[in-house]
């Protein structure tokens, strides 16, 4: 593309919509029609320049124009609290069934990956020396050992505010991390794991397998899934820079991206939730069967929230980004 030719060819039209963009008062209804039609051929005019001839003045004074002129003609739009309805309706579930492929085997490979280090420690007893002294490993495995006490050290409210915190940073660094290859997605995975593997190792060599069991699974199974979730959407967004697919790598990544940033907010309320559950049900006097069941009970909560309305929601169209009118305008891509 010749740059000075396409701005020659297109600066009138550019300093018309400028010019009905600054006229005090309104529009008629011709000139509004025009505005229009000005907007949608400054955006195209501006994905070329993007993807042809990115100079940076031209495309920051477009990109402005552009960004006017579409607050112009749709209005500037408040979030409601039909948008949060939504979002927990059609956007979350959709974005979670959409990356199943990517979680469900995240979490069935994680999952072995601690079965097989907690089996590893529980039968060799020359690797449970190496985590520590005999006598720490008794300080931890115990009846009344750092395990069990861990989830009633603190007041149930504040200590569910600190798990909901460090779980939501964890689950957020999966996300975000993500873009970089999956490279350090892999190893949040794996250090969470080891953590896992290591109390199941050392309480089955304990012979109090059951009772690690009965305090991690009321809030583990939801707070797994949800660490899960993030790992493998962030290795969906490091894949789509490996491989777009059909769209521009740039599009793809954005469109990922956005999906990505409402699934942190859709985890941080799950999060929320296992936090709730692990502050005041995890160690609370009631039976190890009725704390079990209630962790069961919110896991499969989730996976129908997942299944029954994800589906029907991308059956509706929802794929968790944007609405298309809210995306920035781009041009059609050539079969």
């Amino acid at each position: 593309m010749d740059l000075d030719v396409f701005v020659s060819a297109h600066r009138a039209e550019w300093d018309r919509l400028d010019g009905l963009l600054r006229r005090p008062g309104r529009l008629t209804g011709a000139e509004a029609d025009e505005l229009i039609t000005l907007y949608q051929r400054a955006a195209t005019h501006l994905s070329l320049i993007q993807s042809s001839a990115p100079d940076p003045q031209l495309v920051g004074r477009l990109t402005q124009l552009v960004a006017r002129a579409r607050n112009a003609a749709t209005g500037t739009r408040r979030a409601s609290w039909r948008d949060v309805t939504r979002f927990l309706t059609h956007g979350f579930p959709a974005a979670l069934y959409r990356t199943r492929r990517w979680w469900v085997p995240t979490a069935v490979l994680s999952t072995l990956v601690a079965v097989l280090i907690g089996w590893w420690i529980a039968t060799h007893p020359e690797v449970q020396a190496s985590i520590g002294a005999p006598a720490d490993l008794r300080a931890l495995t115990d009846p009344g050992g750092e395990y069990e006490t861990y989830y009633s050290s603190n007041p149930a409210a504040s200590f569910a505010a600190q798990v909901w915190t460090n779980n939501a940073r964890a689950a957020a660094l999966c996300l975000v991390l993500g873009a970089f290859l999956c490279v350090p997605v892999l190893w949040i995975l794996l250090l969470n794991m080891a953590n896992v593997g290591v109390g199941i190792g050392l309480m089955a060599s304990a012979g109090r397998l059951d009772v690690f069991l009965g305090l991690i699974l009321p809030h583990g199974l939801l707070e797994l899934t949800a660490v899960f979730v993030a790992a493998g959407t962030g290795l969906r967004l490091g894949w789509t820079l490996v491989d777009p697919g059909p769209r521009p790598r740039r599009t793809a990544l954005a469109e990922e991206g956005r999906a990505a940033l409402g699934m942190a907010i859709g985890l941080a309320l799950v999060l929320f939730v296992s936090g709730v559950i692990e502050g005041f049900v995890t160690p609370s006097g009631l039976p190890t069967w009725a704390r079990i069941a209630i962790g069961i009970a919110a896991e499969l909560l989730f996976l129908a929230y997942v299944y029954v309305l994800g589906r029907r929601a991308v059956r509706e169209g929802a794929t968790g980004d944007l609405d298309s009118e809210e995306r920035s305008a781009s041009v059609p891509l050539a079969a």
